[in-house]
C-alpha cells in the first residue's frame, strides 16, 4: 500500500497505533521527510473535517474550496445559489496576486466585478465591463471613491457580494462602506478569531498599517457583529477550516437561511491556522487567465 493510501485508509487513533509500532520495531516505513509532510497533511485535513462535521452552525457542511483559501467558495456559492442570483455583481478588496480570494469563483460563472489591492497580478486581465483591478493602497480617504469609480465604470448600480480582506483597518472600511449605502446581499469580512464573543476588539484606524503576522489586526467577531446589526444584517456562518472568514446577509432573506442558529456563540469558528498542504493540483495563473479572459 502507499503512503497516500496508507493515510487514507486508516483513522486518526489507527494511524498513530501503526506508526508507533512501526517505529519500535524499526522496520520500512521511515520517518523521512516526505513522510512527515504527508502526516501534517493528513492531520490537517482530518481537524478540517471534525471542525467542519461538529460544528453547531448546520450551514457550515457548505464549506468546498475551489479558488478561496480554504472552504470559503462552497459557503459563498450557497449563499448566492439560496439568493437566487444568476450573474450578479461583486467587488474584492485584498486579492493579493490574484490567485487565491473570495470572488474568483463568481468570476468563472460568469458574474462581473472588480478587485482592488496593492499587489500585481500574476495574469493579464482585461479591461472591460466585466471585470477591473485597481492597483491601489486603500484607506478611509479613498475607498469611496475607488468603489464608486469601478462601479460607475461597469454599470453596476448596486453591488451583490463585497469581500474584505486586508489585515488591518476592515472594520473601518467595513463601516464606510456601509455608511455611504455600499450594501451587498452579502458581505464577507476576515475577523480576528483571537477574541471569541462577547469580546469587543477593533484595532485603531492607522492608514499606513502593515500587518507583522501577529495578533494586532482587524476585529473580533462581536464587533463586526455589532456593526452589520446596526445595518440589518444576520451573521450566518464562520468557515470552519481557518475560523477567519465571516459571513453577513440582509436580514430581509433570512427565510433562506432557518437552520442557522441565532446565537453568535454557536456560529463563531475558533482560529485554525493550519493550512492543509495540498487541496488537489496546485494552482495554475492560465486557469485564472482563461477565466478572467474569456467572454461568455
Amino acid at each position: 500500500m502507499d503512503q497516500n493510501n496508507f493515510l487514507e485508509n486508516n483513522t486518526n487513533d489507527s494511524f498513530i497505533r501503526i506508526l508507533e509500532e512501526s517505529i519500535k520495531n524499526n522496520n520500512h516505513l521511515a520517518l523521512n521527510n516526505e513522510l512527515l509532510t504527508i502526516i501534517k497533511d493528513f492531520f490537517v485535513k482530518q481537524t478540517y473535517h471534525s471542525r467542519k462535521k461538529n460544528s453547531s452552525n448546520p450551514f457550515n457542511k457548505y464549506g468546498r474550496k475551489c479558488f478561496s483559501q480554504s472552504d470559503e467558495d462552497g459557503i459563498t456559492f450557497e449563499i448566492i445559489k439560496r439568493l437566487n442570483i444568476k450573474k450578479g455583481s461583486y467587488a474584492e478588496f485584498g486579492v493579493g496576486d490574484g490567485m487565491e480570494n473570495n470572488t474568483l469563483l463568481l468570476a468563472s460563472l460568469g458574474w462581473r466585478g472588480f478587485w482592488v489591492g496593492g499587489e500585481d497580478l500574476v495574469f493579464e486581465h482585461p479591461s472591460d465591463k466585466r471585470f477591473a483591478y485597481t492597483k491601489e493602497w486603500i484607506t478611509l480617504d479613498n475607498i469611496i471613491e475607488i468603489c464608486k469609480k469601478n462601479m460607475r465604470k461597469m454599470n453596476i448600480k448596486n453591488l451583490d457580494v463585497i469581500s474584505l480582506d486586508l489585515d488591518g483597518n476592515d472594520f473601518h472600511f467595513c463601516e464606510s462602506l456601509l455608511k455611504n449605502d455600499l450594501c451587498p446581499k452579502l458581505f464577507i469580512v476576515e475577523y480576528n478569531s483571537k477574541f471569541f464573543p462577547p469580546i469587543k476588539f477593533v484595532m485603531q484606524y492607522d492608514k499606513y498599517h502593515n500587518w507583522q503576522l501577529d495578533d494586532y489586526y482587524g476585529a473580533s467577531l462581536e464587533s463586526f457583529n455589532t456593526l452589520f446589526e446596526s445595518y440589518n444584517y444576520k451573521l450566518v456562518c464562520c468557515n470552519s477550516h481557518t475560523g477567519t472568514n465571516a459571513f453577513f446577509v440582509k436580514k430581509e432573506y433570512l427565510k433562506y437561511f432557518k437552520e442557522v442558529p441565532d446565537c453568535i456563540d454557536e456560529i463563531f469558528m475558533e482560529p485554525n491556522f493550519d493550512l492543509a498542504c495540498k487541496f488537489g493540483h496546485f494552482s495554475s495563473s492560465k486557469v485564472i487567465n482563461q477565466i478572467m479572459n474569456h467572454t461568455p
